[in-house]
C-alpha cells in the first residue's frame, strides 16, 4: 500500500511518500504565491525522484494552511494532528512536539498512540517563528543556514526586549550600532524565540519526551536555546522538516 502526504506551508510545501509503514522519500520546495501549483509540484518532483507514478498512489492526505487548495487528495487533516502522528511513528516514545514553521509556532502533547492530548499555537504575530529569524539574518546580512551556528559562539548574549519583529529589527539595527558582535545580538534574538515558545509549552505542560518539528528544527541555535529554556533534551529527526507530511501520508494509510 502506497501513500502520501502533502503539508502545504505558507513558505514551503512538504510531501512525503510511505508504502506500508516505511518512508519512501520526501521533498521540499517553496510555495510561492500559488498553493494549488505548490501542491502538484511537490508531488510531481517526489513522484520523478522515487521513480514511482502517482497512479500507484491509493490516497493522498493534505494538511498545513494550504491543505484545502489540494484538491486530489483524499481528505485534508489539520496540521496538529498530522504532526502528532508523524512525529509518534518517528519515534513513539515523543510526548511533546515543538513545531515552529514559517508563520506561526505550535507546542503539542500527545499520548502513546499518538493522538493528541492538548496544544496551543502563535498564529498571531510573527515572533518566535521562523519569519522572524529569517528578517533578523536579513538585517546582520547573515545567510539563515549558518544563523544558528553563529549564535553558539557568543558570551553575552544581548537583551532582545520587543514582541513586535518590526520593532525588533529596529531594536537590533540600534545594537549594531553601539557596538554589539554579531554573535552576541544573534544570540540574543534566538533566545528571544525560545522564551515565546517555552512559555506556550509551559502553558500547555511539557512533557519528555521532547521532539521539535518543523524548518527551524535546522537551527541549533533555537533547539539549544529551547533546551536551555526548558532544561531538557530535545530531539530533532533527519524528517524534522517533513514531519507533518508524514503524518499525513501515514494517515492516508488508515483512511484506506
Amino acid at each position: 500500500m502506497i501513500t502520501a502526504g502533502i503539508d502545504i506551508g505558507s513558505i514551503t510545501a512538504k510531501a512525503a511518500i510511505s508504502q506500508d509503514g516505511k518512508i519512501l522519500g520526501s521533498r521540499v520546495m517553496f510555495t510561492g504565491y500559488n498553493a494549488v501549483q505548490a501542491g502538484k509540484n511537490v508531488i510531481e518532483e517526489l513522484t520523478k525522484e522515487i521513480g514511482i507514478p502517482m497512479e500507484k498512489i491509493e490516497a493522498v492526505v493534505a494538511t498545513g494552511y494550504g491543505r484545502n487548495s489540494v484538491a486530489f487528495a483524499t481528505r485534508a487533516i489539520t496540521e496538529i494532528t498530522c504532526h502528532g502522528v508523524g512525529a509518534h511513528f518517528l519515534n513513539p516514545d515523543i510526548r511533546f512536539i515543538i513545531d515552529i514553521g514559517g508563520q506561526d509556532s505550535k507546542v503539542i502533547r500527545i499520548d502513546e498512540q499518538g493522538k493528541v492530548v492538548d496544544f496551543a499555537m502563535n498564529d498571531k504575530c510573527a515572533a518566535g517563528t521562523g519569519r522572524f529569524l529569517e528578517v533578523m539574518a536579513r538585517a546582520l546580512e547573515v545567510d539563515l543556514d549558518g544563523f544558528g551556528k553563529i549564535c553558539l559562539q557568543a558570551d553575552t548574549p544581548s537583551k532582545i526586549s520587543s514582541i513586535c519583529t518590526v520593532f525588533a529589527e529596529s531594536e537590533v539595527i540600534s545594537l549594531i550600532s553601539k557596538g554589539e558582535t554579531r554573535e552576541n545580538i544573534i544570540a540574543g534574538i534566538h533566545e528571544s524565540v525560545a522564551s515565546r515558545v517555552s512559555a506556550l509549552a509551559k502553558r500547555v505542560g511539557v512533557m519528555e519526551p521532547v521532539m521539535m518539528t518543523g524548518g527551524v528544527a535546522k537551527n541549533i541555535g533555537a533547539v539549544r536555546a529551547l533546551e536551555a529554556k526548558l532544561e531538557t533534551t530535545i530531539q530533532v529527526s533527519e524528517y524534522a522538516q517533513v514531519n507533518g507530511a508524514i503524518g499525513a501520508a501515514i494517515l492516508a494509510g488508515r483512511e484506506i
